[in-house]
């Protein structure tokens, strides 16, 4: 749970860093060739999706993610191995930090663009990184402990 935590609060932290310090007024700041801060409001879910939607989205969104989370939340105290507990941890703290986003403004707030070869990912933040890193530790898990029982 203090992994969850603490991805919360530096997730809030670094978006607000970002909104009040550094995009006032908004633009691209180049960090090195291949890492901008950039201010992207994401109103859908991952790479954009739903995010045509009705007004009410922000909330419906925000209520599959806590459904999602008090899933997660009830393996996690099943949990037996290190590596699922902080994975799930990683991926609940993304998850309740991209919330509060969608509570407070009605989108979810990114900022981080990496770019390479004229390709420019999507803008994500540290809770999308907290979930994405968080996906592939159980993945590795699985793994592994498939592994094991071979």
């Amino acid at each position: 749970m203090a992994v969850a935590v603490l991805v919360v609060v530096l997730d809030q932290i670094s978006k607000w860093w970002v909104l009040e310090h550094v995009m006032r007024p908004p633009r691209v700041v180049e960090v090195t060739p291949f890492f901008n801060l950039v201010m992207a409001w994401n109103q859908g879910v991952s790479f954009g999706m739903f995010s045509h939607e009705a007004a009410i989205m922000p909330y419906v969104l925000s209520g599959v993610a806590l459904v999602i989370v008090a899933v997660l939340l009830a393996w996690l105290r099943g949990a037996e191995r290190a590596l699922v507990a902080l994975a799930i941890g990683l991926i609940v703290g993304g998850a309740v930090g991209n919330v509060v986003d969608r509570l407070r403004f009605g989108a979810v707030a990114d900022f981080l663009d990496f770019h390479a070869l004229g390709f420019h990912f999507w803008a994500f933040n540290v809770a999308d990184t907290g979930i994405s890193v968080g996906v592939v530790l159980l993945i590795l898990d699985g793994l592994l402990a498939g592994h094991d029982k071979a």
